[in-house]
């Protein structure tokens, strides 16, 4: 999980070198960290979807405001919005399922560092 100059200077390539930037990551071996932050973004949403205890990680997810409105203009992204592009609005309960919601996390890994 390096910046792209820490990649080039191990390398010693320098930028007038036009090198895809997989293929400095193939080159170092080193974990790109959008499909990190990815990966793991979409493991904790399906641990949270599967507890059952009761804590607030949950109820904070499930949680709607009084007015259901968002402001005007372009509304703020949700957290879960990425989750219900890829899944649908019962993202809770196909993570349930837990060989379906990691084929399904592959797509999204694949989805988010694209789009970003």
């Amino acid at each position: 999980m390096l910046s792209r100059a820490m990649e080039r200077a191990m390398l010693e390539v320098s930028l007038r070198v036009r090198i895809r930037n997989e293929e400095m990551r193939r080159r170092t071996r080193v974990t790109d960290i959008a499909r990190r932050i990815a990966k793991l973004k979409w493991q904790w949403a399906g641990h949270i979807a599967r507890r059952t205890d009761g804590r607030w990680g949950r109820k904070v997810l499930e949680w709607r405001p009084r007015t259901k409105r968002r402001s005007f203009g372009r509304p703020p992204k949700r957290w879960t919005d990425d989750l219900v592009r890829i899944t649908g609005t019962r993202w809770m309960r196909v993570s349930q399922n837990r060989s379906l919601w990691r084929r399904l996390g592959e797509a999204y890994v694949q989805q988010w560092t694209f789009s970003g």
